[in-house]
């Protein structure tokens, strides 16, 4: 069967909107959604204390939102390519708004928890179509420009979620962490509605089995890692998530290589540029965003900070890719994404073995300025290149399955970045005191080093040409 791009034409006031006013469509909702990874990592010590948190709650207020979203990207990226990007753009957006409201409304773990899921589903319908809606609206020539700056959003949403849940904290309560992405996403609801057009992939029906087994694959591993910490690795639990996750991806791979209609189509991994992009974003995830769990909550824990003065402390690793990652996006052409991608992988590296090495119970903070500073260009470094490695080794009909595998991937190695890190953190410290914190502190982001680092080797394999897989 052919595949063609069925394409709908925008309204014509669609169409005449500036490149600012679509990437402001695309990025406010994008940038929530991302803010939202990490934005209660500064609150979860008052979260903690307030609802009677174990910890085991605080990795599932984490990775409840994070689960949710991995699971669901390559259904959401699915049934925006049969019923319309925009569409569930906007769906996505309307539920993440929703549910933001629950989660401010919870008043035990289980209801955070729960809440914090459902966001999940909501931002699985808004990450891979952002970048999907912004390729589609702007010429070629400005869409390596466009991504940057879309990488820069993305790229600040993550990193300033400390922060903001800090501020947020000391400012008012940790319900308003919640409370403010009503306001904020009743607007980008509307302006996104005005100014985007809509536009569909390929005219494929849509693969309900696809859809099951990609879900159930995902959230079977994801399962199994978060409960492998504290049930044991070997348990019958654990185990059985790996063996049950592993089967339904192999079943996955069965049907999608044999039915007409593929939700996920396979081709896309003869790509070198895909296959390497997607094994870096992994690595990247898992090394940095475990670390950053953790790290988040050092100067809480360890240092008697408040959640405000915490989030200040981690500015130079916040605000360095908002300012890297756009201008990584005008270049990426000319240095190419090979060079960019492998020298954040070991600016990344470089920096979390440095933050390893000197981290103490009494540690000066001027000590941990050049390795944050160090990371945070790092990370400027890699959102770009990244995505557009992952948006240029797609043909245009598949660009929204392969940002939906690519956002899968990286939501993946969040949760078992958060997982890991957390476990590796447990089984050499705990929150009893500063130095049993800064115990289980210290190794975890050695591994998690070690993780980037295995990605800094990876995305030296990236071809300096990249092809689309046809």
């Amino acid at each position: 069967m052919t595949e063609t791009v069925e394409e709908v034409a925008a309204p014509a006031a669609a169409r005449t909107w500036p490149l600012a006013a679509v990437l402001a469509a695309v990025g406010i909702p994008m940038f929530m959604v991302t803010l939202d990874n990490l934005v209660v990592t500064n609150a979860l010590p008052i979260i903690r204390t307030e609802l009677g948190a174990s910890l085991s709650d605080l990795q599932w207020f984490v990775n409840a939102y994070t689960l949710s979203f991995a699971s669901l990207l390559l259904t959401a990226s699915a049934v925006g390519d049969r019923l319309g990007h925009r569409r569930v753009f906007l769906a996505g957006i309307a539920l993440f708004t929703i549910a933001s409201a629950a989660c401010a409304l919870a008043a035990e773990p289980w209801m955070l928890i729960a809440a914090r899921a459902v966001q999940g589903f909501g931002a699985a319908g808004v990450m891979p179509l952002s970048l999907t809606l912004l390729s589609a609206a702007v010429p070629e020539r400005m869409r390596s420009a466009a991504i940057g700056i879309w990488g820069g959003i993305a790229g600040l949403g993550v990193a300033v979620g400390p922060l903001v849940g800090g501020a947020v904290v000391e400012g008012l309560n940790w319900q308003w962490i919640f409370w403010v992405n009503v306001p904020i996403g009743l607007l980008a609801l509307i302006f996104a509605a005005r100014v985007l057009g809509e536009s569909f992939g390929a005219a494929r029906r849509l693969d309900p089995l696809g859809l099951v087994l990609a879900s159930g694959g995902v959230l079977a591993l994801v399962w199994g890692v978060i409960h492998g910490a504290e049930d044991g690795w070997t348990s019958a639990g654990v185990l059985g998530a790996f063996v049950g996750g592993a089967a339904l991806l192999a079943a996955l791979i069965y049907w999608e290589l044999r039915t007409p209609n593929p939700m996920l189509p396979l081709r896309l991994f003869r790509s070198r540029a895909f296959r390497v992009g997607n094994v870096t974003g992994f690595t990247f995830s898992v090394g940095v965003f475990g670390s950053i769990f953790l790290l988040a909550q050092y100067f809480q824990v360890v240092q008697g900070y408040n959640p405000l003065e915490s989030g200040i402390r981690t500015m130079p690793w916040t605000l360095a890719p908002m300012v890297v990652a756009p201008i990584a996006g005008l270049i990426v052409d000319r240095v190419g994404a090979r060079t960019l991608l492998a020298t954040g992988q070991l600016l990344l590296t470089a920096a979390l073995a440095w933050i390893a090495l000197v981290t103490t119970v009494d540690l000066d903070y001027v000590n941990l300025v050049p390795p944050f500073l160090l990371a945070g260009i790092g990370m400027g470094l890699t959102f770009a290149p990244s995505s557009t490695v992952i948006m240029a080794s797609a043909a245009p009909q598949d660009r929204a399955m392969a940002s939906g595998t690519n956002s899968t991937i990286r939501e993946v190695g969040v949760a078992m970045g958060v997982a890991v890190l957390a476990s590796v953190f447990a089984s050499r410290g705990s929150y009893t005191s500063p130095q049993d914190y800064v115990d289980g502190l210290v190794p975890a982001v050695w591994v998690g080093a070690g993780i980037v680092g295995i990605g800094t080797v990876v995305s030296l394999m990236l071809p300096r040409r990249i092809e689309a897989s046809l």
